[in-house]
């Protein structure tokens, strides 16, 4: 009578736990390419649950056979192996086999119960065992445990050892193949891959498996005969990735999470997850910087390159330097100086507030704001081209006009606009009240660079930048990524803003950049003392930038191609890009600007003039472009610009700027001074 009190106790104080061990129902993740089909990275445990009805019945009597023939007949125990297993723990022996299927589960599916060899554990995974076969189906038991229990090769559940040893689903297993898993389960490292006398081993279990199933009924005597020992897969390689794969998977990793994902979801959750990225494309942004990039090229020098859709903001391709030389990458991370290429932005909020093509402002040289007079900003060479268009302005990259077209629309209006184009405002707001901020002092990365000007393609709608295109969870269901989208500027200052670019390519500091079977927008830039040059630059189906910097901040120099400008080895790696992700695209031309054919008094160059070949070590401000229509003499002093009261351009010099845990962030705060070079 006590014993049987006791074990009243020890059942009422012996509930089914209502929790998991995670390890034993994590399902990893599958990365993939845009395509949707080729695997970019798997993330976390090899297992891919499937429904008891999807395992074909002869599979699961080949593990029934091998591991607990009355598993449909017990009480979820078995009196002779627990006994033989308690009594070889009492004495102090190794403990020996005789677990059932439902105890199998039990202690591998179950939190709570440790793999200890005591008593202790061993009742409690009896009480439970016994719990567990009262109040769920044998079908129930026997579906976790083929996706619970690990079978080597890293592959966890039937459907993931399926694939690892035959490469094949487990509704395409053979009688022959479903018996090896079943003979796997009992020494799943030894029988992973074997040889010599483990070889000898995994046939002989194998073997005692197919006559086990002879003798339960699953096989008769004429197919026990007919089976053959399967030939295994050779052992796949951990999956390591490769190239630019680690960048793209911390990228997509960093968006997961910003959209609710969890480590843990990522690593355990069984998703399947696509990303926006184009392998054939991420190939030929890899070749188009390595072919053209010299090999004397000091290390310190870094290139980034990205590519975005413009019509759905994905990041279709980029490069991000050599992983192994640094955790961060150029494309994603690195932020430097915008140069030049922050000019459009200023362009087009003022096309957006009553300005247009014609407007003509000031571009003599050196020009001195009200607010700042004592740090007078030039051109490149002190040239100075009197009143001139917007057109003519953004051709030759005047810094003075856009300083004066700045102070005219208004910082906080280019603010605004730089903003809502995709850069974020945290970037800007230490430089957006400086006369020079249309001069692209603040930094800003390739992606967001790109991902900016191709609010001018996507007819002045910005489509939010992202890596990740869908993610399926393990239930099948899908979530489609909706990009925000914000109406930057209207569709006709977008458009107005192109054909400046586009004339900035045709004529301009960005000849380099020409494609010769389609029309090409873009602008160069180059900072101060060349610490970043730049090349950014759209067709309507696609926006490319281009960036080359230092990571200790200094001029950017290549042997034998001495200090770099935007319009050179950027811009020919722009081109060397894009001649390929265009090649085959249909030829789709921009939008007509204001006034086109209609008497347009915008200074167009001369079509017929031809452009001077670049120069190796100096880039050209007017390459084909004609002499300025002075509307007024040029001036001998410093232009005064009236304008709202501004803070001063700062001297701003030192060493890159680390955060915390992060990568260098190199930007204006490591510039010798504040201003952009007239590129």
């Amino acid at each position: 009578m006590g014993a049987i009190a006791l074990f009243g106790i020890a059942w009422a104080m012996t509930p089914i736990p209502d929790t998991t061990q995670k390890q034993a129902t994590a399902q990893g993740s599958v990365i993939y390419y845009r395509d949707g089909k080729t695997v970019l990275a798997r993330q976390g445990v090899d297992r891919r649950n499937v429904e008891l009805a999807k395992v074909p019945e002869h599979v699961r009597e080949a593990v029934i056979a091998a591991e607990n023939r009355s598993f449909y007949q017990d009480s979820g125990v078995s009196v002779k192996g627990t006994s033989r297993a308690l009594w070889s723990t009492l004495t102090g022996q190794q403990l020996q086999g005789g677990s059932t299927i439902t105890q199998q589960l039990v202690r591998n599916y179950y939190s709570g119960l440790s793999q200890e060899r005591t008593v202790t554990r061993k009742f409690k995974e009896i009480m439970i065992s016994i719990k567990v076969d009262q109040s769920k189906s044998k079908d129930w038991v026997l579906e976790q445990y083929l996706n619970t229990i690990y079978f080597g090769r890293g592959a966890n559940g039937i459907q993931a050892a399926a694939q690892a040893y035959f490469g094949k689903d487990v509704d395409k297993l053979t009688v022959a193949e479903g018996a090896y898993l079943a003979a796997v389960i009992q020494q799943p490292s030894r029988f992973a891959d074997p040889k010599g006398d483990d070889l000898t081993a995994a046939q002989e279990r194998w073997r005692a498996v197919v006559a086990a199933m002879g003798e339960t009924g699953a096989l008769d005597a004429g197919q026990v005969a007919a089976q053959r020992f399967p030939k295994l897969k050779t052992p796949k390689k951990p999956f390591v990735l490769k190239g630019q794969a680690q960048y793209m998977l911390d990228q997509v990793t960093a968006e997961l999470n910003r959209r609710g994902y969890s480590d843990e979801d990522i690593n355990g959750g069984g998703l399947r997850i696509v990303t926006t990225f184009d392998k054939k494309l991420m190939d030929a942004a890899e070749r188009a910087v390595k072919e053209a990039v010299p090999e004397a090229t000091p290390k310190k020098v870094r290139t980034g390159l990205a590519a975005v859709d413009p019509a759905t903001g994905e990041v279709v391709a980029f490069y991000g330097g050599d992983p192994r030389r640094s955790d961060y990458d150029n494309a994603f991370s690195a932020k430097v100086p915008a140069g030049s290429t922050f000019k459009p932005y200023t362009l087009a909020a003022a096309l957006d507030n009553g300005f247009d093509l014609s407007t003509r402002v000031n571009g003599n040289s050196p020009m001195r704001v009200a607010s700042d007079p004592d740090h007078p900003i030039p051109n490149d060479s002190g040239r100075s081209y009197g009143q001139i268009d917007l057109v003519s302005a953004t051709q030759n990259s005047v810094n003075t006009a856009f300083v004066d077209l700045g102070q005219k629309v208004g910082l906080d209006k280019v603010a605004a606009t730089v903003e809502a184009a995709g850069i974020p405002g945290e970037q800007l707001q230490k430089h957006e009240a400086a006369a020079a901020f249309p001069l692209g002092v603040a930094s800003v990365s390739a992606v967001q660079n790109a991902s900016g000007f191709s609010t001018f393609a996507n007819g002045g709608t910005h489509m939010e930048a992202h890596v990740v295109k869908s993610v399926k969870d393990a239930d099948g269901t899908k979530n489609v990524i909706k990009p925000v989208a914000t109406k930057v500027v209207s569709e006709q200052a977008a458009a107005d803003t192109t054909y400046a670019m586009q004339q900035v390519v045709r004529y301009g500091t960005g000849t380099a950049a020409r494609l010769y079977d389609r029309p090409v927008a873009g602008k160069t830039g180059t900072t101060d003392d060349s610490v970043s040059v730049w090349f950014n630059g759209f067709t309507p189906q696609l926006a490319v930038a281009v960036d080359m910097f230092r990571d200790d901040n200094a001029t950017v120099t290549i042997p034998g191609y001495g200090v770099q400008f935007g319009g050179q080895l950027p811009a020919q790696i722009w081109r060397a890009f894009m001649t390929e992700a265009m090649a085959g695209k249909p030829v789709v031309d921009f939008p007509e600007p204001s006034g086109f054919g209609y008497g347009s008094d915008y200074s167009t160059p001369d079509q017929e003039q031809s452009v001077p070949d670049e120069q190796p070590t100096r880039e050209p401000d007017d390459w084909g472009s004609p002499e300025p229509e002075f509307t007024e003499p040029p001036s001998t002093d410093p232009t005064v610009t009236q304008a709202p009261e501004v803070n001063q351009v700062p001297d701003e010099s030192g060493p890159p700027t680390e955060g915390p845990g992060g990568p260098p962030t190199l930007g204006p705060d490591d510039q010798s001074s504040g201003r952009s070079l007239d590129d």
